[in-house]
């Protein structure tokens, strides 16, 4: 059975729980003992990004290098603000990049990038609830869901801040092998969603 590639863009100032979060969840997924991701880290250049903490990372692959992705997250962080959201040639990656993976998603802000990319237009689409009013004033044709975890519009999926990135990466598991598998991941994890 083929692997599902699953790419995680980074950058500098990037929140680390954004992209580790869902590092763990992907890497962590296993069926008979197989397991059924590989996950792969992006930055525009590759090489090293300094996350916003200072946490240094080595990504595996630059924009132009990484191909047949079939899930891509943009995670969110200071450096969307900074620095991306500016960044052409980014935004135009990005374009190409939805029409080319299965699922697109963000974590955070960012669903800034995604927005400014024009992904997210006439669609539902949720960030950090600190952030929520920002992105509706921003850009009006988006149909901001607040106080979610994470809304799934099919083939792209936005979550809330930070830690919804967790809960966002366990349903797309189970959107893809099931809820036991995924349930599987969580308590491998020992994460717990409210209720449980």
């Amino acid at each position: 059975m083929r692997k599902t590639k699953l790419g995680i863009f980074l950058y500098n100032e990037v929140e680390v729980l954004d992209f580790a979060g869902p590092y763990e969840v992907f890497s962590t997924t296993v069926s008979n003992g197989v397991h059924l991701f590989e996950v792969v880290t992006i930055s525009e250049s590759g090489g090293i990004i300094s996350t916003h903490k200072g946490l240094k990372v080595l990504t595996d692959f630059s924009i132009d290098e990484v191909s047949d992705l079939d899930i891509l997250i943009i995670p969110g962080g200071y450096g969307i603000d900074n620095n991306e959201i500016k960044n052409i040639r980014l935004l135009q990656w990005l374009r190409l990049q939805k029409d080319r993976v299965k699922i697109l998603a963000s974590v955070c802000t960012g669903a800034f990038l995604l927005a400014e990319a024009g992904l997210l237009t006439h669609r539902k689409a949720t960030t950090h609830w600190m952030d929520t009013e920002r992105l509706q004033q921003e850009y009006h044709s988006i149909e901001v869901q607040k106080d979610i975890r994470f809304v799934d519009e099919g083939d792209i999926i936005t979550a809330a801040g930070i830690s919804a990135g967790i809960d966002m990466s366990l349903h797309i598991v189970a959107k893809l092998h099931g809820h036991s598998i995924a349930a599987t991941t969580a308590k491998r994890m020992e994460y717990y969603t409210a209720g449980e």
